[in-house]
């Protein structure tokens, strides 16, 4: 800020980044159960990660990211929005998307030969808020998706009798 004079920052510059919220006809999310390193633990999410340069988009990474790590797949892609992961100290964006009436075509092969350990979870989509509300799922750029998904696509309303 100029009025504040000079100051030194670090700012890291990643990629930008994706992920994509897996739909099957039975309306099961297709997420991953993932060893994160940074919390020693395991977190529940939906397929994510960079864009590569190779990418032509990010709804192609965010297909190529689904199949890589779920086996899964789907032509019906539909954008939801992006975020800025942490602003303070990244200008890179998560986009998100939605993928409809996925069907599994292979076998998952996420970082082969990589440190990645990862099991496929189906998880209904109405109990994910449950999940959510509950700790289960923790990831704040999978709750964005989720969210937006809220915003977008609101659950049909409640009959008042």
């Amino acid at each position: 800020h100029p009025q504040r004079g000079e100051r030194d920052f670090f700012v890291i510059d990643p990629s930008d980044w994706v992920n994509i919220i897996p739909i099957t006809a039975k309306r099961e999310v297709v997420m991953v159960r993932q060893f994160r390193h940074g919390i020693g633990a395991f977190t529940l999410e939906i397929p994510g990660g960079m864009i590569d340069p190779e990418d032509t988009s990010p709804a192609a990474a965010g297909r190529r990211e689904m199949q890589e790590e779920c086996g899964f797949d789907t032509e019906d892609i539909v954008p939801l929005g992006r975020v800025h992961p942490n602003p303070a100290i990244q200008p890179n964006f998560c986009y998100s998307f939605l993928a409809r009436n996925v069907k599994k075509v292979r076998q998952p092969h996420a970082n082969p030969g990589g440190s990645e350990e990862t099991e496929v979870v189906m998880v209904p989509l109405k109990g994910v808020k449950e999940l959510i509300a509950n700790g289960k799922i923790t990831h704040a750029l999978v709750i964005a998706a989720f969210s937006f998904l809220d915003v977008y696509n609101p659950p049909p309303a409640v009959r008042r009798r």
